[in-house]
Protein backbone atom coordinates (compact mmCIF):
# COMPACT_ATOMS: atom_id res chain seq x y z
CA UNK A 1 0.00 0.00 0.00
CA UNK A 2 1.45 3.11 -1.01
CA UNK A 3 0.97 6.26 1.17
CA UNK A 4 1.31 9.63 0.04
CA UNK A 5 0.98 11.41 3.04
CA UNK A 6 5.15 11.65 4.06
CA UNK A 7 4.61 13.96 7.00
CA UNK A 8 1.66 11.76 8.49
CA UNK A 9 3.33 9.00 8.18
CA UNK A 10 6.80 10.18 10.14
CA UNK A 11 4.59 11.44 12.72
CA UNK A 12 3.47 7.94 13.28
CA UNK A 13 6.52 6.51 13.25
CA UNK A 14 8.29 8.41 15.48
CA UNK A 15 5.07 8.61 17.90
CA UNK A 16 5.63 4.84 18.41
CA UNK A 17 9.00 5.50 20.09
CA UNK A 18 7.80 5.74 23.70
CA UNK A 19 6.19 2.51 22.87
CA UNK A 20 9.46 0.78 21.82
CA UNK A 21 11.45 2.28 24.58
CA UNK A 22 9.22 0.17 26.83
CA UNK A 23 10.01 -3.18 24.89
CA UNK A 24 13.31 -2.78 24.75
CA UNK A 25 13.24 -2.14 28.82
CA UNK A 26 11.50 -4.90 29.32
CA UNK A 27 13.98 -7.17 27.19
CA UNK A 28 16.97 -5.57 28.58
CA UNK A 29 16.50 -4.31 32.13
CA UNK A 30 18.54 -0.97 31.43
CA UNK A 31 17.15 2.40 29.76
CA UNK A 32 20.90 2.86 28.09
CA UNK A 33 20.54 -0.56 26.37
CA UNK A 34 16.77 0.06 25.09
CA UNK A 35 17.75 3.22 23.66
CA UNK A 36 20.67 1.41 21.67
CA UNK A 37 18.03 -1.02 20.55
CA UNK A 38 15.45 1.99 19.69
CA UNK A 39 17.81 4.06 17.68
CA UNK A 40 19.12 1.22 15.86
CA UNK A 41 15.50 0.19 14.94
CA UNK A 42 14.81 3.61 13.29
CA UNK A 43 18.11 3.27 11.66
CA UNK A 44 16.77 0.30 9.69
CA UNK A 45 13.12 2.03 8.60
CA UNK A 46 14.97 5.44 7.37
CA UNK A 47 17.51 3.23 5.82
CA UNK A 48 14.96 1.52 4.06
CA UNK A 49 14.23 2.69 0.22
CA UNK A 50 11.11 5.13 0.49
CA UNK A 51 8.77 2.53 -1.76
CA UNK A 52 9.80 0.11 1.01
CA UNK A 53 8.73 2.02 3.55
CA UNK A 54 5.64 3.13 1.72
CA UNK A 55 4.83 -0.64 0.85
CA UNK A 56 4.29 -1.45 5.08
CA UNK A 57 0.76 -1.02 6.02
CA UNK A 58 1.42 -1.16 9.69
CA UNK A 59 4.94 0.41 10.90
CA UNK A 60 4.36 -0.35 14.06
CA UNK A 61 4.03 -3.88 13.57
CA UNK A 62 7.54 -4.15 11.42
CA UNK A 63 8.85 -1.53 14.67
CA UNK A 64 8.06 -3.78 16.85
CA UNK A 65 9.38 -7.17 14.91
CA UNK A 66 13.06 -5.54 14.00
CA UNK A 67 13.22 -3.74 17.74
CA UNK A 68 12.70 -7.52 19.23
CA UNK A 69 15.01 -8.85 16.31
CA UNK A 70 17.87 -5.97 17.66
CA UNK A 71 16.82 -6.82 21.19
CA UNK A 72 17.63 -10.66 20.71
CA UNK A 73 21.42 -9.46 19.91
CA UNK A 74 21.83 -6.73 22.65
CA UNK A 75 20.54 -9.36 25.22
CA UNK A 76 23.30 -12.08 23.87
CA UNK A 77 25.83 -9.59 24.52
CA UNK A 78 24.66 -8.17 27.71
CA UNK A 79 24.57 -11.19 29.48
CA UNK A 80 28.14 -11.76 28.61
CA UNK A 81 28.92 -8.11 30.02
CA UNK A 82 26.96 -8.61 33.58
CA UNK A 83 29.06 -11.69 34.19
CA UNK A 84 32.33 -9.96 33.90
CA UNK A 85 30.65 -6.99 36.39
CA UNK A 86 32.25 -7.75 39.96
CA UNK A 87 29.21 -8.16 42.39
CA UNK A 88 25.48 -7.99 42.12
CA UNK A 89 23.86 -6.80 38.69
CA UNK A 90 20.53 -5.35 39.18
CA UNK A 91 17.81 -4.12 36.27
CA UNK A 92 18.09 -0.47 36.15
CA UNK A 93 14.95 1.55 38.29
CA UNK A 94 12.47 3.53 37.08
CA UNK A 95 9.75 5.85 37.85
CA UNK A 96 6.34 4.00 38.64
CA UNK A 97 4.38 5.63 35.61
CA UNK A 98 7.34 5.79 32.97
CA UNK A 99 5.85 3.30 30.34
CA UNK A 100 2.30 3.51 31.91
CA UNK A 101 0.18 2.74 29.10
CA UNK A 102 2.49 1.65 26.82
CA UNK A 103 2.10 -2.39 26.64
CA UNK A 104 -0.93 -4.12 25.23
CA UNK A 105 -2.05 -6.17 28.67
CA UNK A 106 -2.43 -2.61 30.19
CA UNK A 107 -5.27 -2.04 27.15
CA UNK A 108 -6.64 -5.40 26.61
CA UNK A 109 -5.95 -9.03 26.21
CA UNK A 110 -2.68 -9.90 23.37
CA UNK A 111 -3.27 -10.58 20.65
CA UNK A 112 -3.37 -14.43 20.03
CA UNK A 113 -4.17 -15.48 23.37
CA UNK A 114 -7.28 -16.61 22.95
CA UNK A 115 -7.21 -18.19 26.47
CA UNK A 116 -6.70 -15.14 29.13
CA UNK A 117 -5.72 -17.55 31.91
CA UNK A 118 -3.04 -18.48 29.68
CA UNK A 119 -1.24 -15.07 30.37
CA UNK A 120 0.21 -14.13 33.84
CA UNK A 121 -1.12 -10.66 35.21
CA UNK A 122 1.75 -8.30 34.24
CA UNK A 123 0.04 -5.07 36.10
CA UNK A 124 4.24 -5.59 37.45
CA UNK A 125 5.57 -5.66 33.95
CA UNK A 126 8.50 -3.15 34.79
CA UNK A 127 9.04 -4.11 38.30
CA UNK A 128 12.24 -4.91 39.24
CA UNK A 129 11.09 -8.10 40.72
CA UNK A 130 9.86 -9.23 37.09
CA UNK A 131 12.86 -8.01 35.56
CA UNK A 132 15.11 -10.27 37.73
CA UNK A 133 13.03 -13.15 36.78
CA UNK A 134 13.55 -11.91 32.82
CA UNK A 135 17.08 -11.73 33.51
CA UNK A 136 17.04 -15.22 34.77
CA UNK A 137 15.68 -16.25 31.18
CA UNK A 138 17.26 -17.23 27.72
CA UNK A 139 17.29 -14.62 25.36
CA UNK A 140 14.86 -16.36 23.20
CA UNK A 141 12.56 -17.12 26.39
CA UNK A 142 12.90 -13.55 27.02
CA UNK A 143 12.42 -11.70 23.68
CA UNK A 144 8.89 -14.65 23.16
CA UNK A 145 7.65 -13.99 26.23
CA UNK A 146 7.91 -10.31 26.43
CA UNK A 147 6.38 -9.81 22.24
CA UNK A 148 3.90 -11.94 22.93
CA UNK A 149 2.59 -11.80 26.61
CA UNK A 150 3.12 -7.79 27.42
CA UNK A 151 2.63 -6.59 23.44
CA UNK A 152 0.49 -8.98 21.71
CA UNK A 153 2.51 -10.02 18.65
CA UNK A 154 1.57 -13.36 17.61
CA UNK A 155 3.61 -16.67 17.69
CA UNK A 156 4.45 -16.94 14.12
CA UNK A 157 5.96 -13.43 13.68
CA UNK A 158 8.13 -14.11 16.90
CA UNK A 159 9.30 -17.41 15.36
CA UNK A 160 10.66 -15.69 12.73
CA UNK A 161 12.72 -13.65 14.98
CA UNK A 162 13.75 -16.76 17.19
CA UNK A 163 14.66 -18.95 14.25
CA UNK A 164 12.57 -21.34 15.95
CA UNK A 165 8.87 -22.68 14.68
CA UNK A 166 5.68 -21.35 15.97
CA UNK A 167 5.12 -24.26 18.21
CA UNK A 168 8.73 -24.23 19.67
CA UNK A 169 8.09 -20.51 20.06
CA UNK A 170 4.90 -20.84 22.17
CA UNK A 171 6.79 -23.59 24.63
CA UNK A 172 9.64 -20.64 24.87
CA UNK A 173 6.62 -17.86 25.80
CA UNK A 174 4.93 -21.00 28.43
CA UNK A 175 8.60 -21.70 30.04
CA UNK A 176 9.08 -18.18 30.49
CA UNK A 177 5.48 -18.16 31.61
CA UNK A 178 6.10 -20.50 34.40
CA UNK A 179 8.81 -18.89 35.96
CA UNK A 180 7.26 -15.41 36.57
CA UNK A 181 4.40 -17.62 38.31
CA UNK A 182 6.92 -19.55 40.42
CA UNK A 183 8.66 -16.13 41.25
CA UNK A 184 5.50 -14.27 41.59
CA UNK A 185 5.04 -13.44 45.28
CA UNK A 186 2.00 -12.56 47.34
CA UNK A 187 0.83 -9.22 46.63
CA UNK A 188 -0.08 -6.69 49.70
CA UNK A 189 -1.98 -3.75 48.65
CA UNK A 190 0.02 -0.41 47.42
CA UNK A 191 -0.94 0.85 51.27
CA UNK A 192 0.48 -2.18 52.89
CA UNK A 193 3.66 -1.99 51.40
CA UNK A 194 3.89 1.92 51.69
CA UNK A 195 3.18 1.59 55.48
CA UNK A 196 5.67 -1.25 55.69
CA UNK A 197 8.79 0.44 53.64
CA UNK A 198 7.97 3.98 55.81
CA UNK A 199 7.90 1.88 59.13
CA UNK A 200 11.00 0.68 57.92
CA UNK A 201 12.75 3.95 57.26
CA UNK A 202 11.79 4.97 60.78
CA UNK A 203 13.17 1.83 62.46
CA UNK A 204 16.69 2.81 60.59
CA UNK A 205 16.78 6.23 61.11
CA UNK A 206 15.90 5.67 64.86
CA UNK A 207 18.54 2.75 65.12
CA UNK A 208 15.88 0.65 66.33
CA UNK A 209 17.30 -3.28 65.36
CA UNK A 210 14.04 -4.87 66.66
CA UNK A 211 11.49 -2.47 65.26
CA UNK A 212 13.87 -3.37 61.91
CA UNK A 213 13.89 -6.42 62.08
CA UNK A 214 9.92 -6.70 62.31
CA UNK A 215 9.52 -4.99 59.03
CA UNK A 216 11.64 -7.83 57.33
CA UNK A 217 10.63 -11.20 56.12
CA UNK A 218 12.77 -14.06 58.11
CA UNK A 219 14.29 -15.13 54.25
CA UNK A 220 14.80 -11.10 53.10
CA UNK A 221 17.25 -10.10 50.93
CA UNK A 222 19.50 -7.29 50.26
CA UNK A 223 21.68 -6.44 46.54
CA UNK A 224 23.35 -3.54 45.50
CA UNK A 225 24.10 -2.99 42.08
CA UNK A 226 27.34 -0.47 42.05
CA UNK A 227 28.85 -1.14 38.50
CA UNK A 228 31.66 -2.03 39.20
CA UNK A 229 31.87 2.40 40.04
CA UNK A 230 30.88 2.27 42.79
CA UNK A 231 31.95 0.42 46.06
CA UNK A 232 28.91 -1.59 47.50
CA UNK A 233 28.70 -5.25 49.06
CA UNK A 234 29.73 -7.51 46.67
CA UNK A 235 27.41 -10.09 47.66
CA UNK A 236 23.31 -10.95 48.77
CA UNK A 237 23.09 -10.19 52.50
CA UNK A 238 20.78 -12.20 53.47
CA UNK A 239 18.37 -12.93 56.95
CA UNK A 240 16.68 -10.07 58.76
CA UNK A 241 19.36 -10.33 61.74
CA UNK A 242 22.14 -9.84 59.07
CA UNK A 243 20.28 -7.49 56.85
CA UNK A 244 19.31 -5.29 59.81
CA UNK A 245 22.49 -4.91 61.16
CA UNK A 246 24.06 -4.34 57.76
CA UNK A 247 21.54 -1.38 57.29
CA UNK A 248 21.94 -0.11 60.69
CA UNK A 249 25.94 -0.21 60.04
CA UNK A 250 25.52 2.15 57.00
CA UNK A 251 23.54 4.58 59.00
CA UNK A 252 26.28 4.58 61.79
CA UNK A 253 28.93 5.36 59.47
CA UNK A 254 26.76 7.62 57.23
CA UNK A 255 24.68 9.80 59.86
CA UNK A 256 24.22 12.29 57.50
CA UNK A 257 22.54 10.11 55.14
CA UNK A 258 18.75 10.89 53.60
CA UNK A 259 16.24 9.39 52.08
CA UNK A 260 13.44 11.03 50.01
CA UNK A 261 10.36 9.03 49.11
CA UNK A 262 10.03 8.47 45.24
CA UNK A 263 7.30 6.06 43.70
CA UNK A 264 9.27 3.27 41.99
CA UNK A 265 7.48 0.56 39.20
CA UNK A 266 8.21 -2.01 42.60
CA UNK A 267 6.05 1.00 44.72
CA UNK A 268 7.00 3.42 47.74
CA UNK A 269 11.29 3.55 47.56
CA UNK A 270 13.60 6.17 48.54
CA UNK A 271 16.69 8.59 46.46
CA UNK A 272 19.41 8.39 48.73
CA UNK A 273 21.65 11.54 49.31
CA UNK A 274 24.32 13.09 50.55
CA UNK A 275 25.73 16.18 51.69
CA UNK A 276 22.79 17.10 49.18
CA UNK A 277 23.89 15.06 46.72
CA UNK A 278 21.69 12.39 44.88
CA UNK A 279 23.62 8.97 44.46
CA UNK A 280 20.89 5.95 44.40
CA UNK A 281 17.63 4.50 44.22
CA UNK A 282 16.64 2.08 47.56
CA UNK A 283 13.88 -0.24 46.14
CA UNK A 284 11.91 -2.74 48.02
CA UNK A 285 9.33 -5.79 47.43
CA UNK A 286 6.71 -6.10 50.12
CA UNK A 287 4.90 -9.94 50.99
CA UNK A 288 2.99 -10.76 53.82
CA UNK A 289 5.82 -11.63 56.31
CA UNK A 290 7.41 -8.27 55.07
CA UNK A 291 10.53 -7.05 52.88
CA UNK A 292 11.27 -9.67 51.12
CA UNK A 293 13.88 -8.13 48.87
CA UNK A 294 16.09 -4.73 49.41
CA UNK A 295 17.58 -3.45 45.82
CA UNK A 296 19.93 -0.72 46.53
CA UNK A 297 21.20 0.83 42.91
CA UNK A 298 24.08 3.00 43.07
CA UNK A 299 25.65 2.67 39.65
CA UNK A 300 25.62 5.98 38.49
CA UNK A 301 24.85 4.83 34.62
CA UNK A 302 21.52 3.67 36.09
CA UNK A 303 20.08 6.38 37.81
CA UNK A 304 19.22 8.77 34.78
CA UNK A 305 15.60 8.37 35.13
CA UNK A 306 15.69 10.25 38.76
CA UNK A 307 17.68 13.17 37.49
CA UNK A 308 16.48 16.59 36.94
CA UNK A 309 16.04 16.58 32.81
CA UNK A 310 18.90 19.44 32.40
CA UNK A 311 21.16 17.29 34.54
CA UNK A 312 19.65 13.81 32.84
CA UNK A 313 21.95 10.84 30.70
CA UNK A 314 23.24 12.85 27.63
Amino acid sequence: MVNDDGPHEHDEVIRERRRLMSLAYRMTGTLADAEDIVQETYIRWYRMPEQERDAIRVPAAWLTRVAGRVALDVLKSARARRERQAGQWLPEPVPADLFVGTAVTSKGTAQGTEDPLDRVTLDDAVSTALLVVLESMTPPERVAFVLHDVFGAPFDEIAELVGRSAAATRQLAASARRRVREHRAVAVPAEQHDEVVRTFLAATRGGDLRLLMQTLAPEVELRADGGGVVRVAPNVVAGADRVARFLLGVRQKQPELAFEERYTADGLGYALTLAGQFFGIMGFRVEREGISDIWLVLDPHKLGAWLPPATSRE
